[in-house]
């Protein structure tokens, strides 16, 4: 299971053992980590992400940093000056920025939501984020790029280190599915059967469909009413349009009403940054680059993929997952599991498609189509039986 994110307000995540890096560099991503390492006299070789170390100086200018690789952390100019003597790389953070190119762990929703409760949706940082990718994106300028493309693969690395040994299932769905209807409260209903079974959920950390997996996965560690009587809160700002601090807010009341729930993984992207992420999913790895974001998401999820009906945007996902299954370029084919015989086999025969794809290879033993969410579980336990 995945561990539970600290609050937003807390400074640093809780120590742990970091993981090893080629060539036996370790990176240190809190300030904990640090003072233990630190400690030992020795930062050599290691990989310093985003902590604030200005009260740190007597340590940094005490401790050996050779091959030390400081990334974007506050630092006092007399220490910047002694790392840098001792052999140190340091990449200083960049003013104004309304996101962390260097951060080391994933986003949370209490992070992104900051101010919502006092300035609306507007005042958050995930709204300036995408204000500021906006005003960048076509201005051709390296610098731009050159961070997106930074905090992109920092998200990466934190999502690889959060995933390590976690069984992930992805569920697929559309944005536009509504709170209040019974589209909606079937995923939910499936996010929890897949949390309940020892599955983590990841979805694409979205509206609609996407929220309601996220949401059923906090829902599983509650009583069986807790997603009823949440699924009712939550019908009253049924979308995220016209207002995203309602719908938002309604989400962190029922957060509010049952906190500490169980884990789950949203992966948004700012590139729909008219789509917001939702509150639901308790690590959120959101991309400035939305081909990086689709292709993490489904490369992570090695126990299967579940498409809910949706539009452009999950048929495109369908076949990105049906690719690396037809050359087998990540290994075993995944399961791949359709919900809805009219969706998918009319309105967007996408299941005729891969069936004729699959035909003669190993990915058509790992490919199905049900009606219900209710037929998902026995279905995906049945792709997971030991031959």
């Amino acid at each position: 299971m995945l561990p539970t994110p600290e609050p937003a307000s807390a400074s640093a995540s809780a120590p742990g053992p970091s993981p090893r890096l080629p060539g036996g560099d370790r990176e240190i991503e809190s300030l904990d980590e640090f003072d233990e390492i630190a400690a030992g006299g020795s930062l050599a070789g290691c990989r310093v992400q985003a902590i604030d170390l200005m009260g740190r100086t007597s340590a940094l200018t005490a401790c050996d940093a050779t091959g030390t690789v400081f990334l974007g952390c506050l630092m006092e100019p007399s220490a910047v000056d002694a790392v840098r003597a001792a052999g140190a790389l340091v990449f200083p953070p960049v003013p104004g920025l309304p996101f962390d190119p260097y951060r080391g762990l994933l986003h949370t929703p209490d992070e992104l939501f900051a101010g919502l409760s006092e300035g609306g949706y507007e005042a958050t940082p995930d709204a300036r984020a995408y204000e500021w990718f906006q005003e960048t994106k076509a201005d051709g300028d390296v610098f731009s790029s050159m961070l997106r493309a930074i905090h992109d693969d920092s998200i990466s690395d934190a999502l690889d280190e959060l995933l390590v040994s976690a069984r992930v299932v992805g569920v697929m769905g559309g944005h536009a599915m509504a709170r209040g209807t019974e589209a909606y409260e079937g995923a939910a209903r499936l996010g929890r059967s897949l949390a309940r079974a020892g599955f983590t959920v990841a979805t694409g950390g979205g509206p609609g469909a996407m929220e309601a997996a996220n949401l059923g996965a906090y829902a599983s560690v509650f009583r069986e009413e807790m997603l009823d009587e949440a699924l009712e809160l939550l019908a009253k700002a049924p979308s995220f349009t016209p207002s995203v601090t309602e719908w938002a807010r309604a989400a962190f009341d029922v957060r509010e009403r049952w906190p500490d729930g169980g884990a789950s993984v949203g992966v948004p992207t700012w590139f729909y940054g008219h789509e917001p992420p939702n509150a639901f999913a308790t690590h959120l790895a959101k991309y400035f680059a939305n081909a990086t974001r689709e292709d993490g998401l489904l490369a992570r999820s090695n126990g299967g993929v579940i498409f809910l009906p949706g539009a452009a945007g999950t048929l495109q996902e369908i076949f990105d997952a049906a690719t690396p299954n037809y050359y087998e370029s990540r290994g075993e084919p995944v399961p791949m599991i359709l919900v809805n015989h009219e969706h998918w086999t009319e309105r967007l025969p996408a299941w005729p498609l891969l069936q004729a794809l699959a035909r003669g290879r190993s990915m058509e033993s790992r490919i199905a189509l049900v009606e219900r969410v209710q037929d998902v579980p026995a279905a995906l336990q049945g792709f997971n039986q030991p031959n």
